[in-house]
This record gives C-alpha cells, sequence and structure tokens, in this order.
C-alpha cells in the first residue's frame, strides 16, 4: 500500500501525516528531509522511498509527482475552502509559509490552476473542515 496525501498548503496534510503516524503508520512528508530539490521530487529518492517494503503515506504537492501515479495505490486530494485555506495560512505557527502576501497569493491561484489538475487524478478527496482524527478516519476507510 502506497497512499499519496496531496494539496495546496494549509489544506492540512501535515496534520493528516501526524495523525496517521500517530496511529502507528509510517509516513513521509516529502517537504522535508531531502525530498525535494528546486520544487521538484528528487526523483531517485522518490523512487527508492517507494521501493522499500510496508505501507506508507506519502505527502507533497510539485510538479513531476505526476511521474510517479502509477507506483500509488491511492491518491488522496485533501481540499478545503478558499476562505479556510486563508485563514489557516495566516495564522498557522507551524510552518511559516502562507504568511507573506506573495506567497498567500501564489497559494490562492494555485488552488484555481492546480487544485483542478491533483482533482481529476485522485482516487479520493477530503474536504478538511472537519477534525483531523475525521479526516484520517475517511482516508483509511477508503483504503482498506
Amino acid at each position: 500500500m502506497r497512499v499519496l496525501v496531496t494539496g495546496m498548503s494549509g489544506v492540512g496534510k501535515s496534520s493528516l501525516l501526524a495523525e496517521l503516524a500517530g496511529r502507528g503508520y509510517r509516513t513521509v512528508d516529502t517537504d522535508y528531509g531531502g525530498y525535494t530539490r528546486d520544487g521538484l521530487w528528487c526523483e531517485d529518492r522518490i523512487a527508492a522511498l517507494l521501493s522499500e517494503p510496508g505501507p506508507l503515506f506519502v505527502s507533497g504537492t510539485v510538479s513531476n509527482q505526476v511521474r510517479f501515479y502509477p507506483r500509488f495505490t491511492q491518491i488522496v486530494l485533501l481540499s478545503a475552502p478558499r476562505e479556510v485555506l486563508i485563514e489557516r495560512l495566516t495564522t498557522r505557527t507551524g510552518n511559516p509559509y502562507g504568511k507573506h502576501p506573495d506567497e498567500l497569493a501564489e497559494t490562492l491561484r494555485y488552488l484555481d490552476e492546480v487544485e483542478p489538475l491533483l482533482r481529476s487524478s485522485a482516487t479520493l478527496e477530503v474536504v478538511t473542515t472537519v477534525p483531523v482524527p475525521e479526516v484520517a478516519d475517511a482516508v483509511l476507510r477508503r483504503i482498506r
């Protein structure tokens, strides 16, 4: 089982991975640990990660992730309404991305331009306006 968790900044990818890790699942956030360079996945590192045994949840949103879609058993799109994303990005404390007006504008542009592309490839979409444990429950119900 290989599950990609994708979506715009502020939808709750990191929060979902933390919840799943707390439930004993192996998770990797590709924003950290040297999995990305210049805004793209380092393809050799991602290929090696996906070759490791055992269930795995991977999060990230980069333009070359599509090359790896065949290696995932599920592609989960997390989404949230625009106003929720704005609130989350401007008030979050664990990650500074989105607080600067240029970063917020970039995320909102991606919401219009990139999220529809992600949606067209997703095997499941979960709107993250519910508590994180409920998001995790919805994802786990789908993949079992």
